[in-house]
Formats: C-alpha cells, sequence, structure tokens
C-alpha cells in the first residue's frame, strides 16, 4: 500500500500506556474465550455487553514510567493515522454530512463509551461515543494466529471499523440494535451478520474510491484483504476454536461472505449496492 508520506488524520487519540482499566479475569473456559476471539474481531455492536457478564474486573494500576513504543509499534501507529485520513477523505466525497469518528490507540485495556475493554476484545467501534478503538498488538495476531499478514489487511481492520461509522451516521446500527430484545438469538444473530457483511462492502467501498483518488494499491493488496476476510469469517474461526461449525452462532459472516461482499463494494464503488439487509443472496 502505498501509504507513505500521505495526510495523517488529527482524529487520533493516543492513550497507549495509560492502562484505562485493570486486568480481567473470564468467568469462562476455553469456550469462553473462544467465543470472545470471535466477537471481538471487527465487530459493529458493541461486544462489551457480553464480555461484562463473562469477566471480573480487577482495580488498574498506574503506569510507572513513561510509555516508550519500538520504532516499528511507531511506524503502525502512523500507518493507521493515514489510513483514518484516507477513509475522511474518502467518506467526507461520498456523505455530504459527514462527521468524522476519532480513533483511540490503547494498550492492554481501555476505557470506551461502550464500557471498560481489554485488548482481548479486539478493534471495535463504539457508536456511543462515535469513536475506533484498537491496541495495535493486535496486527501480530492477524499476523501470525490468523495468518493475514501485509499492510492492507491492516488497512481493512480500520476501514471495516469505518464502515461501522458509516452504518451509524446512516441510522442502521441503531435500528438493528432495537431489535436485540425482541428477536430470538439466532434471530438477532442473523440480523449481526447482515450488519457486519454491510461494513465489510463499506470497507470494499472505501478502497475503490481511495485507490481512484490517491492510487494507494500495490499489486497483491486486494488479496491481502480477501485474506483478512475470509481468516475472520465465523466459519473459519470455528472450526478453528471448536472443530466444528454452528451456524445459528454465526455473528459476523462466513469466510465467503465476507470475501465477497469486500469484493463487491470494491469492484463497484456504488454505496447503493450494498443493501446486505434486503437481499436473499448473502
Amino acid at each position: 500500500m502505498q501509504w507513505r508520506g500521505r495526510r495523517q488524520s488529527t482524529n487520533v487519540d493516543d492513550q497507549r500506556g495509560r492502562g484505562g482499566v485493570g486486568p480481567m479475569a473470564f468467568k469462562g473456559g476455553i469456550g469462553t474465550i473462544a467465543i470472545v476471539l470471535v466477537i471481538s474481531l471487527i465487530t459493529g455492536e458493541n461486544p462489551l455487553r457480553l464480555l461484562s457478564q463473562m469477566q471480573t474486573q480487577e482495580p488498574a494500576t498506574e503506569q510507572s514510567a513513561p510509555y516508550q513504543a519500538s520504532p516499528e509499534e511507531q511506524e503502525l501507529a502512523q500507518f493507521v493515522t493515514v489510513v483514518l485520513g484516507s477513509t475522511e477523505d474518502v467518506w467526507h466525497k461520498l456523505i455530504s454530512d459527514y462527521r468524522e469518528p476519532t480513533l483511540t490507540m490503547f494498550t492492554e485495556a481501555v476505557n470506551s463509551g461502550c464500557g471498560q475493554a481489554t485488548s482481548s476484545v479486539g478493534p471495535f467501534y463504539c457508536s456511543q461515543d462515535e469513536r475506533l478503538y484498537i491496541d495495535l498488538s493486535f496486527y501480530d495476531e492477524l499476523k501470525n494466529r490468523f495468518g493475514a499478514p501485509g499492510d492492507f489487511a491492516q488497512a481493512y481492520v480500520i476501514a471495516h471499523e469505518v464502515g461501522h461509522h458509516v452504518q451509524h451516521l446512516m441510522g442502521i446500527t441503531d435500528k438493528v440494535h432495537a431489535q436485540r430484545e425482541r428477536l430470538s438469538e439466532a434471530e438477532y444473530n442473523r440480523l449481526s451478520v447482515r450488519l457486519e457483511l454491510q461494513a465489510d462492502f463499506l470497507a470494499g467501498v472505501w478502497a475503490h474510491h481511495a485507490d481512484a483518488m490517491d492510487k494507494i494499491l500495490d499489486p497483491g493488496d486486494i488479496d491481502e484483504a480477501l485474506n483478512a476476510a475470509s481468516a475472520i469469517g465465523d466459519d473459519r474461526l470455528q472450526k478453528q476454536a471448536q472443530g466444528q461449525v454452528v451456524p445459528d452462532s454465526f455473528t459476523h459472516g462466513t469466510s465467503e461472505q465476507r470475501m465477497r461482499w469486500f469484493k463487491k463494494g470494491f469492484e463497484t464503488g456504488d454505496v447503493d449496492q450494498g443493501d446486505t439487509f434486503n437481499t436473499t443472496n448473502l
């Protein structure tokens, strides 16, 4: 990805090293942790409601010395601010009254408008405070645990979370969340899948317009994003974690679905073609 020397967003809150909350202990076992991993990977709703039911909290500890990031981490921090800046440029072009979100970088734990979270939650978007949250160590997990290396795979993560912000601005997120109490768990999960696939589509729309505007793509970049989308499909994650697949528990979509909707967004660049809620072909 051609990102060096490009504009960095100023909508960044660097909380690395502050330790927003103390360590949290999970009440469940290995199965619980597996569920948390599935939830944490690029989510469009607040995963903290579920986490709050599965963990206990210990007091935060003071940071004894100023946080010192490695040169590699500092470069990664610059990278995500450039990607965020690119999403701002694209969505201002596509949405006349676009309101920019803030990206919060943290280490280990953070206080958000949706509650308290540790790094195990992974990157997430909170509509309550219109912020994206990420511990940059997640990218090591993406590369080493899930086999999705590459800078454009990393950019896809940010673009997906910004896609959830776009859904929030459009009123889609609130409509989905309003259904939680009246639907069964399986029914609500199916609705959540549609929300996630639309965010994948919107990430593809960003890639389409960002490349048209600034020529950001290198050969193989789209393959990196598709590989990341595949790596975090519900079917693949469940198979790895528990050896079997339970479709009624899907909350994000299969690997094939996630790749297909991102690709559709990239190929069309047309927001109007991403209505995942009124199609029978997910």
